[in-house]
């Protein structure tokens, strides 16, 4: 067995080049049955320069070969919002994949380290694939079922790669899966009384207006957001992208705004789980035949993820997040959805954490960012 050798790959490379980065996902997971392909096109956008995340952000990729054959990936970045605004100097790794072999993760990850320090970064942390508004995490419990869209998934061994290069725990995300059944009496009457103590109405998202939509979910994410654990402000750019990107699968009656007075004081978004028609294009690749498949398949899906929900801060820990809750909840019964993901979940932000119990919810997956001291 040959020696593990390092390509050095940049944002700024054509994606010819980056081709192999991005194969080297399918030869690792393709037999796995959980694994849900992305889309090329997607991950190539976000790879490279032209994405938004690089204007504030110094990223590298290498990619571990052994014999001719990659056999590995990591990306080693620096998010200058991020630590600008914890005041932190970390370094970040993300789109991890390798064989399981020590020598692959440990040459890897050790790359990725010694870039990040020479920028003056005093710990390594991951995987972000690139910060917490992307997917994130490990995956360290739940590997049966498939992920839920824009949830990550990697075979049980990575734990283990990781740990053996000194990485440890840093903080776990949770996801609860939400399966159709009775919702607690006691919970429909809360949510009445909160409906009417407050005040506020309830309203879906309006496609005829959707950059003003947009904008207000974004005012309402960077203030509700702003003291939770890894959090990093969406910029102008960074929202609308993401907003072209998901426009396409949105569903606007599981999109709620909550206003008081004409203020918009919270959202929730969730989205039908495009993972269960991708999962059927394990070339990752729309074109020629994809797409056909794409389209059928959305038209079956029954599973649906809340992603996101959140208030302004004089309006958090007011009894507001299971009214929400259990109006999607209800729109989504009646859409035909058998099931639901919440995630993901700081593991000690026990409000939303409760929250989520009342109403059925079970911890279906646990998600690890790990850290290691440069």
């Amino acid at each position: 067995m040959g020696a593990v050798r390092l390509r050095t790959l940049t944002p700024r490379d054509p994606v010819w080049r980056l081709k192999p980065f991005v194969d080297v996902a399918w030869s690792i997971n393709a037999r796995d049955p959980a694994w849900v392909p992305p889309l090329r096109r997607s991950l190539y956008a976000l790879l490279r320069h032209t994405h938004p995340f690089h204007r504030h952000a110094e990223v590298v990729y290498f990619l571990a070969e052994r014999d001719g054959e990659a056999v590995g990936r990591v990306a080693a970045l620096i998010n200058h919002r991020h630590n600008e605004f914890h005041g932190e100097r970390i370094g970040f790794f993300g789109f991890f994949e390798s064989v399981p072999d020590p020598a692959v993760a440990g040459a890897l990850l050790d790359a990725a380290a010694a870039w990040a320090r020479e920028r003056g970064a005093t710990a390594l942390r991951g995987p972000m694939n690139f910060s917490t508004n992307e997917e994130c995490g490990l995956l360290v419990e739940g590997f049966a079922r498939p992920p839920m869209l824009l949830m990550p998934h990697n075979p049980p061994y990575y734990a283990r790669l990781l740990e053996d290069q000194g990485f440890a725990k840093c903080k776990d995300l949770v996801a609860y899966l939400l399966e159709r059944g009775e919702v607690p009496a006691a919970l429909e009457r809360g949510a009445e009384l909160a409906l009417r103590r407050h005040r506020v109405r309830l309203r879906t998202l309006d496609l005829r207006r959707f950059r003003e939509e947009v904008r207000r979910i974004q005012e309402v994410y960077n203030a509700a957001w702003q003291r939770n654990w890894g959090f990093v402000p969406l910029t102008n750019e960074e929202i609308e992208h993401l907003a072209k990107e998901l426009r396409p699968i949105a569903d606007p009656e599981l999109c709620l705004f909550v206003e008081r007075d004409d203020e918009t004081i919270g959202f929730a978004l969730a989205l039908p789980n495009l993972n269960e028609a991708l999962a059927h294009l394990r070339d990752g690749r729309l074109l020629p035949l994809g797409l056909p498949k794409l389209l059928w398949y959305r038209r079956r899906i029954r599973g649906m993820r809340l992603i996101t929900l959140g208030f302004q801060p004089g309006f958090q820990h007011q009894g507001l997040g299971p009214l929400v809750y259990l109006q999607i909840y209800r729109t989504g019964v009646a859409k035909g959805y058998t099931h639901a993901e919440a995630s993901w979940v700081l593991e000690d932000n026990w409000e939303m954490r409760r929250a989520i119990e009342r109403i059925g919810g079970r911890v279906d997956k646990v998600y690890r960012i790990y850290e290691r001291p440069l």
